[in-house]
């Protein structure tokens, strides 16, 4: 449902979603939009042309454009994020006031749900947002990463950390073993999450098995595990699970596995397979080879299940260039990906400490520029070919500096 409206002279909107509240309000020092979940959390905010996106726990990061098209991205220090969300809190507050005296003039009357949205988002105040983040930090471990189109999902830790860890190009997991939950403990946490997120739960679209590898668990173990997760969850109505797995476990569960899982509610599985040039990948100290993955990838889809691969720009910089790109194509048309499948470009993202650093400058590698990365990736999708029978897979762009939950 959408309000239209003005107040303080100038324009204002109010959308009534069964998911989200947000405002829109034209103001002469720009237009300011606030979205919230019905437990009251800010979602996201623009402000002066620089919007916000906080998690769940907590944290926030500040994107904008610059000139030439580009995006500048940093994450905001905790008295600065507390600042946006009492800044857009004040704001809500207001307006409601201003609708409740009728200084705010409406086209049509608040809804039961609107009226219920206000009233929780007004309530969230700076305390309440502390003591929601810190239960945050009780209930999860830390969500490393997710693929993007899995950013509004309802994250179930069924393991925590990688079962390898060994990449060195990645460091989500490095401050803590992998281990598997037992079934109660899983269920507990299940419900602990249901909880914590309460009527916020109608602005998630799926369950994501965590953590890193969750696939990896035998099927003995995991199938209970999927069944406490509908047990908690209407999994079905929230759009199916979907989970990681590296290309060199994936071997391991056959199709009638997957046709199993996906009888469960299994609808897609990620894998980073990051490089098909298997030297690549040696040096990445990714375990498998691209033969795995391709493999994982045909028993996957032979299952029932769509498949997301991801690759890394960058990786290896000029003197694994041309034969990242090569394989690469070559591994990925022979996969006989189609349209219910993914393909996601992630930029190598290094910083200090990293492995990757250490073992680029030992073996003198020299890195890509910003623009060979972006040719890289163009080059990979020229050469793919699909079938016109399976339809084209959805190939898009995978920023992990903009991971929020």
């Amino acid at each position: 449902m959408v309000i239209n409206g003005n107040w303080n002279g100038g324009p204002v909107t109010i959308s009534v979603k069964p998911n989200c509240l947000t405002a829109s309000i034209e103001t002469q020092g720009g237009t300011q939009v606030y979205s919230y979940d019905y437990a009251g959390r800010l979602w996201t905010a623009l402000l002066e042309s620089t919007s916000y996106r906080r998690g769940l726990d907590g944290k926030m990061v500040a994107k904008w454009q610059v000139e030439g098209g580009g995006r500048q991205r940093r994450w905001l220090l905790p008295v600065e994020a507390r600042q946006v969300e009492d800044q857009a809190r004040q704001c809500m507050l207001d307006l409601y006031l201003a609708i409740q005296s009728r200084s705010a003039h409406l086209d049509t009357q608040l809804p039961d749900l609107g009226i219920r949205g206000f009233e929780r988002l007004i309530a969230f105040n700076t305390q309440a947002s502390q003591a929601d983040a810190a239960r945050y930090y009780q209930v999860y471990k830390p969500v490393g990463i997710l693929p993007p189109d899995q950013y509004f999902a309802v994250v179930l830790q069924a393991t925590e950390g990688c079962s390898f860890n060994t990449c060195t190009f990645c460091d989500f997991y490095r401050d803590r073993p992998f281990r598997i939950k037992t079934l109660d403990e899983f269920r507990a946490h299940a419900q602990a999450v249901r909880q914590f997120l309460g009527d916020g739960l109608s602005l998630r679209r799926t369950v994501f098995l965590g953590d890193a590898n969750a696939l990896i668990v035998p099927m003995s173990r995991l199938l209970p595990l999927i069944e406490a997760a509908h047990e908690v969850y209407d999994v079905e109505h929230l759009g199916g699970i979907y989970a990681f797995l590296d290309g060199f476990s994936a071997q391991k569960k056959s199709p009638t596995d997957y046709r199993l899982l996906a009888e469960r509610g299994l609808k897609r599985v990620y894998i980073g397979m990051e490089s098909g040039n298997e030297a690549l990948l040696k040096f990445l100290k990714k375990p498998g080879k691209p033969s795995d993955v391709i493999d994982a990838v045909r028993a996957i889809k032979d299952g029932g299940v769509a498949v997301g691969v991801i690759l890394l720009l960058g990786a290896g910089g000029q003197a694994y260039a041309k034969v990242h790109v090569k394989d690469t194509i070559r591994a990925l048309n022979a996969m006989h990906l189609d349209l219910d499948d993914l393909i996601y470009f992630s930029e190598l993202i290094i910083s200090e400490g990293m492995p990757y650093v250490q073992d680029a400058y030992q073996a003198h590698l020299q890195p890509l520029a910003q623009e060979e990365r972006i040719a890289q990736e163009d080059e990979i999708e020229a050469g793919l070919r699909f079938s016109p029978q399976g339809g084209t897979p959805h190939i898009s762009r995978y920023d992990i500096r903009e991971f929020v939950y």
